[in-house]
């Protein structure tokens, strides 16, 4: 049976693809931008039908109203990275988290940590070989796919058509339902006057002929500006957005310094506006490919001159990094940090580069802190970073003890909170001081019982 006919049996409704979906069931979804909205939509009006389906998703960007208050009968979500539709219930105990690197999702899947009944994926229309495009998410959306017991696509005309090995044949999918709605979006961020500062320091550490990762935002936005007088950029990453689109066609970036995929930009999904959807649509410069590819350490390093670009919510004066959670309030996830760090820093010439605002809540909160807010998670060791950068300039802590480290993140945090940093060390008596005499280190009753720190124990 030629793939044509294999398509037509297969076709059905949007109603009658998700009725695929029974209770208990274990249910995948495309990721971020390429999640079908239609499916998700119809597999939310079945709820009334279902108990105990659980929704297995890294982030979504539309509504997500599986973990909304009341459908906790129906659905359980188990969230690998805490995005703004399902924060407010990992939280409160209505979805739950699971931490771990993004590198690392595929293998939960091929492995059977998380078994998949159902994969909901969202594709391009066949070509003429039968092969559809999983467009803008390949990550683990593939690998989910291949060891789902049951695979539904939607099979939207609006989703570009990628190239890389992006592409899943008819004869792998169960359900077909032809649907038409517009990719899910993402507005370009505004660029404030503390982004652009970030982004010129950035900048000045990205030689020509160097790979870069960035992720979407501000930030990343603004280190793209300032990169237009460079050369022979390369792309590497695990997602790029719409500025990325500029530099290319200023002929910045051009990928023809690579060690690895000469001439190819390298993602594993995209979000951005329908303007980069449509350069990437059956661009054969862009090649996407599943995250434990793109965002594998050992590959990440052997592209020469790899700088990685990544953001935090605080940084302590040791240089441990916290990404993802706000004290204990859960915030995001650990996503492809970790990763893209550790791989920068196996490249031959390669950068890792964490950026941050020095302070928060308008200007009350030092990001820079002596330590780590209580219950906050370090995402990031501080055996692993070199570069932090915020507004206030760049602090290298590459080979610097404890004091240097301090020295040098206390300059680049913000001139209101130097003075308490500085007195702050003293106050705890931490380990950024020199080593401190025996008579010093002696502890009084009264600081046993106040539990008071006086030195190494």
């Amino acid at each position: 049976m030629d793939w044509q006919d294999l398509y037509k049996q297969k076709l059905t409704s949007v109603e009658e693809a998700v009725g695929v979906v029974h209770s208990g069931d274990r249910v995948v979804l495309s990721h971020c931008a390429g999640e079908s909205l239609t499916l998700s939509r119809a597999l939310v009006e079945r709820a009334p039908k279902l108990e105990d389906v659980t929704i297995i998703h890294f982030l979504m960007l539309g509504p997500n109203r599986f973990c909304k208050p009341g459908m906790e009968k129906h659905f359980t979500h188990l969230s690998l990275f805490t995005g703004e539709s399902v924060r407010g219930a990992v939280n409160s105990g209505r979805a739950e988290f699971i931490p771990c690197f993004f590198s690392e999702v595929p293998r939960l899947f091929r492995e059977g940590y998380l078994p998949v009944d159902r994969a909901l994926i969202h594709v391009s229309p066949p070509d003429e070989h039968g092969f559809m495009s999983f467009g803008v998410a390949v990550d683990y959306t593939k690998i989910a796919a291949r060891y789902a017991k049951t695979v539904v696509a939607a099979v939207n005309p609006r989703m570009p058509r990628t190239h890389g090995d992006s592409f899943i044949h008819v004869s792998e999918v169960d359900c077909l339902a032809e649907v038409e709605e517009p990719v899910i979006a993402v507005p370009l961020p505004e660029i404030g006057p503390v982004e652009e500062a970030i982004g010129r320091h950035v900048a000045s550490l990205v030689e020509d002929e160097a790979t870069l990762q960035l992720g979407i935002g501000a930030i990343p936005d603004a280190v793209l500006k300032f990169l237009t007088g460079k050369k022979d950029l390369g792309i590497h990453t695990e997602m790029f957005s719409d500025g990325v689109v500029d530099l290319v066609e200023a002929g910045v970036i051009n990928n023809e310094a690579k060690s690895i995929h000469r001439g190819k930009l390298i993602a594993t999904f995209l979000m951005g506006t329908r303007r980069l959807y449509d350069f990437v649509h059956d661009n054969p410069a862009v090649e996407m490919h599943t995250v434990d590819y793109t965002n594998d350490p050992v590959v990440i390093g052997r592209n020469h001159k790899m700088v990685s670009v990544n953001g935090a919510l605080e940084v302590d004066l040791t240089g441990q990094v916290c990404a993802d959670s706000i004290g204990y309030t859960h915030y995001s996830g650990v996503g492809g940090q970790v990763d893209f760090v550790r791989g920068a820093a196996r490249s031959p010439g390669g950068k890792s580069i964490i950026v941050l605002p020095s302070t928060a809540a308008g200007g009350q909160v030092s990001r820079i802190c002596v330590a780590l807010s209580e219950g906050a998670s370090v995402t990031t060791t501080r055996n692993d970073v070199r570069y932090v950068v915020t507004e206030y300039g760049i602090a290298d802590l590459r080979g610097k003890s404890f004091r240097q480290r301090a020295e040098a993140l206390i300059a680049i945090a913000h001139p209101d909170f130097r003075r308490e940093l500085s007195e702050g060390i003293k106050a705890k008596r931490s380990i950024l001081l020199p080593p401190i005499s025996l008579s010093d280190a002696v502890v009084s009753r009264s600081d046993e019982i106040t539990g008071s720190s006086a030195g190494p124990n």
